[in-house]
């Protein structure tokens, strides 16, 4: 009895054991560790203090480069200006959509307020955060900024401050709906953005117009985050070509023009000289009078194949097909695919094409709707970026029997009239494999580290 006592006892202090310390590592992990911020972070830090030669200004804008360290910096000194300056107030928190917004900025902002001694209870029916210390208490309201609609959801509130991360993914009538609503005494406007359009209106109305309307303007690159070694800068400058490295590289506001993606002969092959890949999937463009289009991946470390498309279009051939029947080509298509290369590990298509994915999943296939989101880039480009870097690095391959997917390349060029309006977006012509491609980089490859071996390799940089 007494052994038996002993061993339940030694059980449940070993459970014990186990949960403390599973706790002290998720509060080790939470705890937000700050080295010493680049001096452009001091200036985000302490504009707005008592003292700054700059505290009257309304507002800050911070653009630039990809991790140059402005959107932590910049959440950090809003949370401490918003939580020192006023008590029992509202405040904005934008993004392009609810959901990307606590992505990409709420995890951090949670454990940075953590670290300062700030209690938060997230209200995740409201999308709002309520933060507090000591005696003061604050409301902090997510919302999305969309599309003109969006307007509409900001309306009526009184703000005392807003932090619009990733402005330029919003529409100008969102972002003047929200700065309207900060009618509060003292209240302030904090801005993040990667450049785009030299024309789009952040650009020319509020950039170009900072001093004009008071606003604190600062321009980051890679230097200003102290915590990017600078093998790691060079990874990030090894990953885009032209329009985006100036971009994301040099944060330049500069024009995208001509044909999207920069190819050459490396980025083509025969259909022998293919490898046995690792890993195999399917992605897809949706169409009934325009094409179906679907795409073979093969996936071998770090390089990307594209074996074989299948492409039909129900207008120029003058035969439309019904999901079904569209269902059963892509049964027998794959399975013959399947035969010679190995089993299909996922498929993934147009978010649109619901009723296709329907008729397939009636046949037994599991299909993933397409991720067409990405962080910093509207839907219509979301992806472009991410193809043009494995371009560039040859590290995708497309077969030479993939007809179509070639003509689509050579062809696939910015929209002029967009741009000149500040807006960009492809000409929606030809564009299916296009489509395809980006869906699949998008929801199954992503920005996966590149080794320096692979950069040596690709880049011939010694």
């Amino acid at each position: 009895m007494r052994k038996t006592l002993l061993t339940t006892h030694q059980k449940l202090r070993k459970k014990i054991d186990k949960q403390r310390e599973k706790k002290r590592i998720k509060q080790s992990l939470e705890k937000f560790i700050f080295i010493e911020p680049s001096l452009k972070q001091k200036k985000v830090f302490t504009w707005w203090r008592d003292g700054s030669p700059v505290k009257h200004m309304a507002g800050i804008i911070c653009d630039g480069s990809i991790r140059s360290g402005k959107t932590l910096c910049v959440s950090s000194s809003f949370l401490d200006w918003s939580m020192s300056k006023f008590n029992n107030k509202n405040f904005a928190l934008c993004g392009k959509t609810i959901g990307t917004f606590r992505r990409n900025i709420i995890k951090d902002l949670k454990s940075i307020a953590k670290n300062k001694g700030y209690k938060i209870k997230d209200k995740r029916a409201e999308n709002c955060l309520v933060i507090s210390k000591k005696n003061i208490t604050n409301y902090f309201y997510i919302f999305g900024g969309k599309d003109e609609s969006s307007q509409d959801l900001i309306q009526g509130i009184t703000l005392a401050g807003a932090y619009l991360d990733e402005v330029v993914l919003m529409p100008k009538s969102f972002v003047d709906q929200c700065l309207a609503r900060c009618s509060v005494e003292g209240s302030k406007y904090w801005f993040t953005c990667n450049p785009g359009s030299p024309q789009h209106y952040f650009k020319t109305d509020f950039i170009e117009k900072a001093e004009e309307k008071n606003l604190l303007y600062l321009h980051f690159d890679m230097n200003d985050n102290p915590t990017l070694s600078e093998e790691k800068k060079e990874q990030y400058r090894n990953l885009y070509t032209g329009v985006f490295f100036q971009r994301y590289i040099l944060g330049l506001w500069v024009q995208a023009e001509g044909l999207i993606y920069q190819v050459t002969d490396k980025n083509f092959i025969d259909i022998n000289n293919i490898p046995i890949c690792e890993k195999y999937y399917i992605a897809g463009d949706y169409g009934t009078y325009n094409p179906m289009a679907w795409g073979f991946y093969g996936v071998l470390g770090e390089m990307v194949y594209k074996i074989a498309e299948y492409h039909h279009s129900g207008r120029e051939t003058q035969n439309p097909k019904s999901d079904e029947e569209y269902a059963d080509d892509f049964i027998n298509w794959s399975k013959e695919l399947e035969n010679k290369y190995g089993k299909v590990k996922e498929i993934t298509f147009d978010p649109s094409a619901a009723s296709f994915i329907t008729a397939l999943k009636k046949k037994g296939k599991r299909v993933k709707k397409a991720k067409n989101a990405v962080k910093g880039q509207k839907d219509s480009i979301a992806g472009i970026p991410l193809l043009q870097s494995y371009y560039s690095l040859a590290k995708y391959i497309i077969c030479n029997d993939c007809i179509e997917t070639k003509k689509e390349v050579y062809s696939y060029m910015w929209n002029d009239k967009r741009a000149n309006a500040g807006e960009e977006e492809p000409i929606k012509e030809n564009d299916h494999h296009m489509d395809a491609d980006r869906y699949f980089f998008n929801t199954f490859i992503g920005y996966k580290k590149i080794s320096k071996e692979n950069y040596k390799y690709i880049t011939n940089k010694k």
